[in-house]
């Protein structure tokens, strides 16, 4: 029977079909960041079990620590530090591996899982937060879990899960000049909406994703979310054996051949079927910004925010009016163009060190227009030491950016450090909701080479006119 890779996964791993579309599946990785594995942690230990193979969970502090230089436990969220010693202190009885504080491969959590070799081809990886599909970019089926169900995991290595329908999404020919894979992820989202993908996991193909280097496929798998999937990846290739070779958590040499071996199966048999398929011609991808409050509302940076009277679904008309309104935007007004307050460069989407180095590319000789509050926070401790081992750091703040410690940062809004009542922010993360990045905050999700271009300028940017 023809297969396409995400089945032959999910074969792997299946251990039992319980019936009614729900199977119980052998979870290889689990991960937990602060915010949520201390909850998982404390549960189980208040129900007297302990964390089954413990050498294969992992946590990290990441989504509410401070990222100023010199931090320390104190964080800006108000209880946060309890979160971050209650977790540290959890992880160190159960015995599983802590990237703590004081870690130089602390970092964000879908940062720092490939980057250590954690997340591999053809594994499964849960972890209690949403964006944990980012690590399909390596081949794994990888998915965002709830705290109860990482106790499970932890206790059992199970997961009683819904198998999900099948999607495959080609990006046909090449990436044009200016085009990232966030760029193609916001295209999908735009064109087919934030629910085309709700109850699929995706499998991206095409020309342009072989084309795409290990830590584009990440930013590429990491807004499956948004585009309401339950997952997705892309299918392992020698690009992605090469990237995992070597990593601390690889298979070491004696293992290594058979690894590869087997990551070399992992690939859509030619006449697989799959539920839905999805076709973008990569000629019509300009760089995209959004320009309301949800990821589908994106166009081109060359394109006009919408006019809702045009509109012929009252429902939609009435989202759009709402999203225009809190944006404080004009129908039929240009996208480049629209004044900005802060830019911010980080998160799990697009935080890595090629990430940094485009961004550099453009800051380089440059500097951050008058008015705006410009910050970088490197996804991990390792990523931020290579960039200073470049010179990144000081391209970054010589423009006239703050070259922060790891973590997540101001990708989302706890209570804590945010951009400030109704600034206009155009950001390299992954939700631009209500709120998401502070109170009233006005969020343009973009890429990196656009976020630093639109920095320069003060203005919302079209990077292809920059260079």
């Amino acid at each position: 029977m023809s297969l396409s890779v995400i089945e032959k996964i999910w074969n792997e791993h299946q251990i039992a079909d319980l019936g009614d579309g729900t199977c119980l599946i052998y979870i290889d990785r689990v991960f937990l960041h602060e915010r949520t594995g201390s909850v998982a942690l404390k549960g189980l230990e208040a129900a007297g079990r302990k964390v089954r193979n413990p050498e294969q969970a992992f946590c990290t502090m990441d989504h509410i620590v401070d990222t100023f230089p010199g931090r320390t436990d104190k964080t800006t969220m108000p209880g946060g530090t309890a979160f971050i010693q209650t977790t540290r202190e959890a992880a160190r009885a159960a015995g599983i591996n802590l990237f703590d504080l004081s870690d130089q491969r602390q970092g964000i959590v879908h940062v720092i899982s490939p980057e250590q070799g954690i997340a591999l081809p053809g594994v499964t990886l849960v972890c209690p937060d949403s964006h944990t599909g980012t690590l399909g970019g390596l081949g794994a089926l990888a998915w965002g879990i709830g705290s109860t169900e990482a106790e499970h995991a932890l206790a059992t290595k199970t997961l009683v899960v819904k198998k999900p329908k099948t999607m495959r999404v080609n990006f046909d020919g090449a990436l044009p000049q200016g085009v990232t894979a966030k760029d193609m992820i916001l295209k999908l989202i735009g064109e087919h909406t934030a629910s085309g993908g709700v109850g699929y996991a995706i499998e991206f193909a095409g020309e342009a994703v072989r084309s795409l280097p290990v830590e584009a496929r990440l930013t590429l798998c990491n807004m499956t979310v948004e585009f309401g999937a339950w997952s997705g990846l892309v299918a392992p290739d020698d690009t992605t054996i090469e990237y995992v070779k070597g990593r601390p958590f690889a298979p070491t040499e004696a293992q290594w051949d058979q690894a590869v071996a087997y990551w070399q199966t992992l690939r859509t048999d030619d006449d697989a079927r799959f539920d839905k398929e999805i076709t973008i011609d990569c000629a019509d991808i300009v760089p995209q910004v959004s320009w309301g409050t949800s990821p589908m509302h994106e166009t081109g940076i060359d394109g006009h925010v919408p006019d809702p009277s045009v509109e012929q679904d009252p429902a939609i008309r009435s989202s759009i009016e709402r999203a225009l309104e809190y944006m404080d935007l004009k129908p039929g007004t240009p996208l480049e163009g629209v004044p900005i307050d802060a830019a911010f460069i980080g998160s799990c989407t697009n935080s890595r060190i090629s990430d940094l180095r485009a961004a550099a590319e453009i800051l380089k000789g440059r500097k951050v227009a008058d008015g705006v509050k410009a910050i970088c926070v490197p996804g991990s401790g390792l990523v931020k030491q290579a960039a200073e081992a470049e010179g990144i750091d000081e391209i970054f703040t010589a423009a006239g950016f703050e070259w922060r410690e790891s973590g997540c940062s101001m990708c989302f809004f706890a209570g804590g450090e945010s951009f400030g009542l109704e600034e206009r922010v155009v950001s390299s993360t992954n939700r631009n909701f209500e709120n998401r990045q502070g109170p009233r905050t006005r969020t343009h999700l973009a890429s990196p080479t656009t976020v630093a271009a639109s920095a320069i300028k003060g203005h919302l940017t079209d990077v292809r006119n920059l260079r």
